[in-house]
């Protein structure tokens, strides 16, 4: 088994990306900018103050990046408070690294009041450590998050399966050390050496992150049972 797993949140965990896209409109209609969906794809797994630079200069609106990432999560809070959408396997994977003992860590650009009413509909310490975007100082990706949710575990990057959706994400965990398992959600990733593919979570058990920490040297190589 790998001595840890780090899982990215947004779009891995829970598809929430239809929810940032549709406060990203909201918010143009509310000052008169301009968006388009090609630009909401532009922002999939960076860090929410990067993300507030480009809407502020893509959008063309009078707001400073991080009162644009205030009325963003605002906008999201209150979607995630009335339904989170589950990303199909995720939980029940959850479950089955549990079972098994596999430390957990979330690793997310998201910030802690984002996070929080989510943490809510899983059981307690389900994740052992959380890092989230407004704890770090370079955001994914750098590999800083991935290096902070390491050494919080007491495990060194190497001996984890780090599980991404967008390639910003799988440059933070693969830089970091960690092997990397990659299911594209919204937007397309590329193969690269040690990461592994798979086109959902659904039917993805321990045993088989176990395969990947092993194997993960084959670029472009998928996941058993994908």
């Amino acid at each position: 088994m790998p001595k840890a797993v780090l899982w990215d949140m947004d779009g891995t965990l829970v598809d929430t990306e239809p929810y940032w896209i549709e406060v990203e409109y909201e918010l143009a209609d509310e000052y008169g900018g301009a968006w388009s969906r090609e630009h909401a794809l532009q922002l999939v797994g960076n860090d929410l103050l990067s993300s507030g630079v480009y809407i502020r200069e893509h959008m063309g609106i009078d707001l400073a990046p991080e009162e644009i990432v205030e009325r963003l999560l605002d906008g999201v809070v209150a979607r995630v408070e009335r339904e989170v959408p589950w990303c199909p396997g995720a939980r029940e994977l959850l479950v089955d690294l549990r079972e098994a003992e596999v430390p957990l860590a979330l690793v997310t650009m998201s910030y802690a009041r984002f996070v929080a009413p989510i943490l809510q509909h899983l059981p307690p310490h389900t994740f052992t450590v959380i890092v989230t975007g407004d704890q770090v100082t370079n955001g994914k990706p750098h590999p800083e998050p991935y290096l902070t949710a390491a050494a919080a575990l007491g495990v060194e990057p190497g001996d984890c399966v780090a599980i991404e959706d967008s390639n910003t994400g799988a440059e933070s965990a693969e830089s970091a050390g960690c092997r990397v398992l990659v299911v594209p959600n919204h937007v397309a990733v590329p193969p690269a050496p040690g990461r592994h593919f798979r086109n959902s979570l659904i039917g993805l058990g321990a045993d088989d992150l176990a395969y990947l920490a092993v194997d993960a040297e084959r670029p472009g190589e998928a996941l058993q049972g994908s």
